[in-house]
């Protein structure tokens, strides 16, 4: 009686795995190419954004949702501020940001790439807008003083990232082509 039904639960598995694996491959790769499009894939994480929001507004809850998600945003957005190697962490030794004029120019190179701080916070609102079609997840908070709260954090976190900036001459975007300041005419 062993050997009857015995291979139909591995082969369940095996076949439940392998279908997993496609469903992988082809969001990998519609994801590879969505890559050079970030002015599309901006505009879609917008409407994502916009849809969420409608949601929140109609329902009138998930606000301690809503205040997770903007918290976590937050602590994206230092990432994508922040170089990558930071100079009040870090020793000279490793390539660093110029802080004279007659220094090399070096690029920006950000802790989180432009693709993983979109691919992030799309995630983070798909995952919210799931999280609004479940009751237990609204929990009754009195939403001014967390948008007060979060107001206060976005502040002082944004204070201190521009204070880093101007200390360290750093602008984490590229604006047109790097030009060095000595004009030389010939």
């Amino acid at each position: 009686m062993e050997g009857v039904g015995g291979d139909g639960p591995s082969t369940a598995a095996t076949a439940l795995n392998q279908r997993r694996h496609e469903v992988s491959k082809l969001f990998q790769y519609y994801l590879d190419k969505s890559t050079p499009h970030s002015l599309y894939r901006w505009i879609g994480t917008f409407a994502l954004v916009c849809l969420y929001a409608l949601r929140v507004y109609y329902i009138q809850g998930f606000y301690i949702v809503s205040y997770g998600l903007g918290i976590y945003i937050l602590n994206l957005l230092i990432g994508f501020l922040s170089p990558l190697v930071d100079p009040e962490l870090e020793p000279n030794d490793g390539p660093s940001l110029p802080t004279k004029g007659s220094d090399e120019f070096k690029p920006f190179i950000r802790r989180l790439p432009e693709f993983k701080f979109w691919y992030a916070i799309t995630k983070a609102f798909c995952v919210a807008f799931v999280m609004t079609f479940f009751s237990m997840f609204d929990v009754p908070v009195f939403w001014p003083i967390l948008l007060c709260y979060w107001l206060v954090l976005f502040v002082l976190t944004m204070r201190r990232q521009i204070m880093h900036m101007i200390k360290y001459k750093y602008l984490p975007f590229n604006i047109g082509k790097q030009v060095s300041s000595k004009i030389i005419y010939s």
